[in-house]
C-alpha cells in the first residue's frame, strides 16, 4: 500500500510544534495597564485552573483502557495542547509588553497612544476610537490598533487639526474635535 494513504509520519515532524509567535519587527509591543492586566489574568487563569483540570480529566480517561476509542481523552489532549499554545503566545507577548499609562496624558489636546478621539469625515459622519495595544484592541469596541493606518493618521494631531485618512476608497479628511484620556487610577 502506498505511503501516501496511511496516517502514518515519518517521525521528523512535530504536529503540536508551533513556529515562534511572530515578531513585531521595529516595531514595540505597547499595551495600556488595563490591557497587561487582561491577559495576565487570562494567563494566571489557564495555568492556575483550567490547565490543572483538563490534565486531572485526561490523566481519569487514560485510566479507563482503550485510548484510540476514549473520546474524553481525545477530547482532553486536544485542549491541553490548545491550552499550552495559548500559554506559550501570551507569555511571549506579556514579556514583550511595554506597559504605557495613556492617563500622563490626561488634560492634553494632543494625540498620543491611549486617547479616545472623536472626529468627523467630509461627509459629516462621526467616529470615536480608542488607540489601543495591538493584542487589547477590539474594532467593534471602537478600539484600534495604534499601528492601524487610521491611528497613524491621528497620532501627534491635536483638536482641530485634519489629518488626511487614506482609505482603500481613496483618501478621507478627518477633522479631530476632542482629544480625552483615562484618568489616573490611584
Amino acid at each position: 500500500m502506498s505511503k501516501a494513504f496511511t496516517r502514518e509520519s515519518d517521525g521528523d515532524e512535530c504536529q503540536d510544534a508551533l513556529p515562534p509567535a511572530a515578531p513585531l519587527g521595529a516595531t514595540r509591543n505597547y499595551m495600556t495597564p488595563a490591557g497587561y492586566a487582561r491577559l495576565r489574568s487570562e494567563l494566571l487563569k489557564l495555568m492556575d485552573e483550567e490547565r490543572p483540570q483538563v490534565v486531572e480529566t485526561v490523566h481519569w480517561a487514560a485510566r479507563n483502557g482503550d485510548r484510540s476509542e476514549n473520546g474524553d481523552y481525545l477530547y482532553g489532549k486536544k485542549r491541553l495542547r490548545e491550552i499550552d499554545r495559548r500559554i506559550r503566545f501570551l507569555t511571549v507577548r506579556l514579556e514583550a509588553a511595554e506597559v504605557v499609562d495613556p492617563s500622563v496624558h490626561a488634560g492634553s489636546d494632543r494625540v498620543f497612544f491611549g486617547a479616545t478621539v472623536r472626529c468627523v469625515d467630509e461627509q459629516g459622519e462621526e467616529t470615536t476610537v480608542t488607540i489601543k495595544g495591538i493584542d487589547e484592541a477590539d474594532s467593534a469596541g471602537g478600539e484600534i490598533s495604534w499601528i492601524s493606518p487610521m491611528a497613524r493618521a491621528l497620532l501627534k494631531a491635536r483638536t482641530g487639526d485634519e489629518v488626511r485618512l487614506q482609505t482603500p476608497s481613496g483618501p478621507r479628511l478627518l477633522e479631530i474635535l476632542s482629544v480625552s484620556y483615562p484618568e489616573a487610577q490611584p
